[in-house]
């Protein structure tokens, strides 16, 4: 067992003692409504009703539509197929603050899940939602080997070997190249620490049940098995998405001349979240964007998902828009806030007929 995986799971389990004190019975999540098609209802919640046909729940084929669920998850639709970029509704520090549940996500009737690495804050709930509506989970081997063992079911997988890959998915072309987690540095002297203060808001105004505290211990072991990261291409328009942000200058900058070699990112979605942030800032984060060349930039992985050790969106925002300020092709920041901005697919809405 290596050492980083010991320490991600003395701070869970120091998250989670924190919260017992306050534990609630569990209430439902809002639905939509009752008697509706759940994947109809489901997609329009999530997508907009305006862009998903109310007699079939196909999506419109003619746009890019994202959907943020907490941490580095997104429910997408994109030329009409709908797939999900990692797999958990952030609970167990607190519940009922995201408002969706691995069951309403599974009504979705994703194709595939699209898991960037295992960590519980990224795959908790993928094996429940490829259960419910056989989603096929694409990920590392050790991803796919992982969530298979944990499912009650045989799941559809689809295993990547390769650094570095290419295939299809309907009219979609995909990429995927294996890059590095979030580790922490010797300081480049680029950028300040960034060192925020944790608010535990979510935890006083949404308790956790013992069902969500359950759950988390559960998975507070589960192992990274490689970090990937993805690009969707269609019609021109590339989107770009990737659940962490390593130290790709320190350790692996062959990584950066191959992100530099994929075709420039309409909108790239990247986490700025790590643990290189408390001696390098966001240095991490800027080398991807210098790579990836985006138009839009999204922030992820920056809410207030384990309250002990995160802070809330708005707390990274003012150091976000400084540093990309400073680049010389800076692209725009589309900010997403938490916990309004759950759930609002008119954020991430992107026309392909324009490009």
């Amino acid at each position: 067992m290596s050492s980083y995986a010991i320490s991600r799971r003395t701070f869970v389990a120091a998250a989670a003692a924190a919260a017992v004190a306050v534990v609630t019975p569990a209430r439902p999540v809002a639905s939509a409504e009752p008697n509706a098609n759940p994947t109809i209802a489901a997609r329009q919640r999530f997508f907009g009703a305006e862009h998903v046909d109310p007699r079939t729940g196909g999506v419109d084929p003619d746009k890019v539509i994202l959907s943020w669920f907490g941490v580095t998850s997104f429910a997408t639709a994109i030329a009409g197929d709908v797939f999900l970029l990692d797999a958990w509704v952030p609970r167990g520090e607190f519940s009922n603050r995201v408002p969706t549940s691995p069951t309403e996500l599974a009504a979705l009737a994703p194709s595939h899940i699209f898991i960037g690495h295992g960590h519980f804050d990224h795959a908790a709930d993928a094996t429940e939602i490829a259960s419910l509506s056989g989603a096929t989970i694409v990920g590392t081997e050790e991803h796919c080997r992982e969530l298979d063992e944990q499912a009650a079911t045989d799941l559809r997988t689809h295993p990547l070997s390769l650094d570095r890959t290419e295939f299809t998915l309907g009219g979609v072309t995909v990429r995927a190249v294996r890059h590095l987690h979030s580790g922490l540095r010797a300081p480049r002297g680029e950028q300040a620490p960034l060192v925020l203060a944790p608010d535990f808001t979510p935890t006083v105004e949404h308790p956790p049940t013992l069902q969500d505290l359950q759950h988390l211990a559960d998975h507070a072991g589960d192992e990274e098995g490689g970090s990937l990261l993805y690009q969707f291409e269609v019609g021109g328009f590339v989107l770009t998405w990737h659940d962490s942000s390593g130290p790709l200058v320190t350790d692996a900058p062959q990584v950066l001349d191959t992100l530099r070699q994929l075709p420039a990112s309409s909108v790239q979605i990247g986490s700025i979240q790590g643990y290189n942030q408390y001696t390098n800032g966001l240095g991490d984060t800027l080398d991807y964007i210098r790579a990836l060349r985006p138009s839009v930039f999204v922030p992820s992985h920056h809410d207030n998902w384990l309250p002990p050790v995160s802070a809330p969106a708005a707390a990274y925002e003012p150091r976000l828009r400084e540093a990309v300020a400073s680049l010389p092709n800076s692209p725009e920041v589309r900010m997403l806030v938490d916990p309004t901005d759950y759930l609002r697919p008119s954020l991430l809405t992107f026309d392909l007929t324009t490009r």
